[in-house]
């Protein structure tokens, strides 16, 4: 792949923005976000030097978790923003000084447009996908604190069932750090189902070297906050997606109620 003048990359009037919102003015005090909803790459960049078949993997994006996103933020009437604009490019869920933040490689694949990159390059990268999206984030933060809105961030991933050949047990994962409320509850409401295999702070778990979203938008705010990871083979077709949209609905449902008892100060 011959290099680009990567300093100056930019998007086109008719490539998509990079951060997708719904629900704008939803209710919930749940606020989704989803770093690795999508898997565009802008045209400047072609196709980085991959084929379509690496393009589709889960190294480019969190397969399924877009369908799942929009559907339950749609049955919670909660604001969801998300990233358009694949992890390949920049991963909106890392720190921009760690070295997967523009991966060289990922999993076993090595991604040629990302190849010698200088530093301005790098930034020209954060300063158009990665900087808006997180600056939306923040700013609807502090609009909902202002407003005296109660705010608890979700960040919805998901994960691939097989990675360096080694097969992943867990249906779904809580990730989490310093939080001590939420993921909790979301553990008890999950093992409640009685039919998952539910991961506490696997197949990941959250750090400051290694995660971005929940650190710098839920910890360092003082909100509530939980990652969850669904494994990719369960969500990858729309059944699937319906299923489990409808599954987390009805336990954060739960949850609210829970968290919003006379007893629960929480919020």
């Amino acid at each position: 792949m011959d290099h680009l003048p990567q300093s100056d990359l930019r998007l086109a009037p008719d490539e998509i923005d990079p951060v997708l919102e719904l629900n704008v003015d939803g209710a919930s005090p749940f606020l989704f976000t989803s770093d690795h909803y999508g898997r565009a790459i802008p045209r400047m960049l072609g196709d980085l030097g991959l084929p379509e078949s690496e393009l589709a993997r889960h190294i480019a994006w969190d397969i399924g978790i877009a369908g799942v996103a929009d559907r339950v933020a749609h049955a919670l009437d909660g604001h969801l923003i998300a990233q358009r604009y694949s992890r390949l490019v920049i991963d909106c869920n890392r720190p921009p000084e760690a070295v997967s933040s523009i991966p060289l490689i990922s999993e076993a694949t090595t991604i040629p447009g990302n190849d010698g990159l200088t530093q301005e390059a790098k930034a020209r990268r954060r300063e158009l996908l990665f900087d808006p999206y997180h600056r939306r984030i923040d700013a609807v933060i502090d609009h909902r604190l202002k407003a005296g809105q109660p705010t608890v961030l979700v960040s919805l991933h998901s994960f691939t069932p097989v990675y360096a050949g080694i097969k992943r047990p867990w249906h779904i994962g809580t990730l989490y750090q310093h939080d001590h409320t939420l993921p909790p509850l979301l553990l008890r409401h999950l093992r409640a189902e009685g039919d998952l295999v539910v991961g506490d702070n696997e197949p990941y778990a959250v750090s400051d070297a290694t995660d971005y979203t929940i650190p710098v938008h839920g910890e360092k705010r003082g909100l509530m906050n939980t990652g969850i990871e669904i494994r990719q083979d369960l969500i990858a077709e729309e059944s699937g997606q319906i299923a489990w949209a409808e599954r987390l609905a009805r336990i954060f449902t739960e949850i609210e109620a829970t968290l919003l008892t006379p007893r629960a100060s929480h919020l």
